[in-house]
């Protein structure tokens, strides 16, 4: 994982742990002093974590040939790195089936709707509304996109005229369908049936597991031009998460 990312999580965390040491009845100081030789721990438990990770391609590999890999001064050897190059040119899928990535994501449904169908060797588990009936929270475009003259789906770079209008108009059909589906709620309208009137814009949340060689074929179909942009921005995060935590092997699959 890169560095930025790294401080990021652990300035969360911290302020995450000093929050539940003062909870506990800690003061501030002793708070932040716990919190430090907690998250300390943490970190370095996480860091060889990663590290064993990054192993597991490698010693997959070798393994039909009854080796390991070469470590050196805990980096990867030039002979391994060649090994998982020719590994991913070749289609040799299953070595990077040992690694795995777990993200969770938030995205409208819509655009998990398009994800959800890429299913060889992901795990997939959402926030239901057969179960919860929290506030729902709505996307809304930046720019509303033109549509295409020379084929059926997809959007032109350029946006439409009179994008206040189609805002305008979005967000009274928003509104709407929001103020429809509390109403049904307030009436003692089951969950599963009153999500009904939700629209396609609503946010949801999903846990999304899976392999490397898994993951990478969803990056390289969906952050092709022809995909849709909002999806792409989810696919696009992925990408840099990988290329942060499995930089040789995501450089090699995804080329």
């Amino acid at each position: 994982m890169s560095k930025n990312l790294w401080q990021k999580e652990r300035q969360v965390l911290f302020r995450d742990l000093v929050r539940q040491y003062k909870d506990e009845g800690y003061d501030n100081k002793e708070a932040r002093k716990y919190a430090k030789l907690e998250i300390n721990e943490i970190m370095e438990d996480k860091e060889n974590f990663v590290q064993n990770i990054w192993k597991d391609t490698y010693e997959a590999a070798r393994v039909s040939f009854n080796k390991e890999s070469e470590w050196v001064d805990g980096n990867l050897s030039g002979k391994d790195e060649k090994l998982i190059g020719y590994l991913a040119r070749h289609g040799h899928w299953t070595p990077f089936g040992h690694c795995f990535a777990q993200f969770r994501i938030k995205a409208p449904v819509f655009v998990a709707r398009q994800l959800i169908k890429h299913q060889v060797g992901l795990i997939w588990n959402e926030v239901s509304r057969r179960y919860v009936d929290y506030e729902p929270e709505c996307w809304e475009p930046v720019v509303w996109r033109e549509k295409p003259t020379n084929k059926k789906q997809g959007s032109t770079r350029e946006g439409v005229a009179s994008q206040d209008v189609m805002s305008h108009v979005y967000n009274d059909a928003i509104r709407h369908a929001t103020d429809a589906y509390r109403y049904l709620i307030r009436s003692n309208v089951c969950p599963e049936q009153a999500r009904a009137v939700l629209p396609q814009s609503m946010f949801t949340e999903w846990y999304w597991s899976g392999s490397l060689a898994a993951f990478s074929r969803v990056c390289k179909l969906r952050l092709s031009e022809d995909s849709q942009e909002e999806t792409r921005e989810i696919v696009d995060s992925i990408d840099t998460e990988m290329k942060a935590v499995f930089p040789i092997s995501w450089r090699e699959l995804c080329q």
